[in-house]
């Protein structure tokens, strides 16, 4: 496992325990690591099919709120763009 994590940057820092990220998902990666090769294979499995559909709705969340709010500051900016001109006219 050391071997493939050597080529990636922060993976072998996270195989050794180190913390990687700060606060809850720093927390997320140390128990994703902590559990590799703790158990079977199949509880493996079970659990790392968990955590993907945990991160797939994880991503879907992140990326409605990024669309809700990208297009929220670009309305903030035009208006005040608007307001400056005006004020300058």
């Amino acid at each position: 496992m050391k071997k493939l994590a050597a080529q990636y940057r922060y993976v072998s820092d996270a195989l050794e325990g180190k913390q990687v990220l700060g606060g809850a998902d720093g927390e997320f990666i140390s128990a994703y690591f902590d559990r590799l090769g703790a158990t079977d294979a199949f509880s493996q499995i079970e659990y790392l099919s968990e955590r993907r559909s945990y991160l797939k709705k994880y991503r879907e969340d992140s990326s409605a709120d990024y669309k809700k709010y990208s297009s929220l500051y670009i309305k903030i900016f035009l208006m005040l763009g608007i307001l400056i001109a005006v004020l300058l006219a």
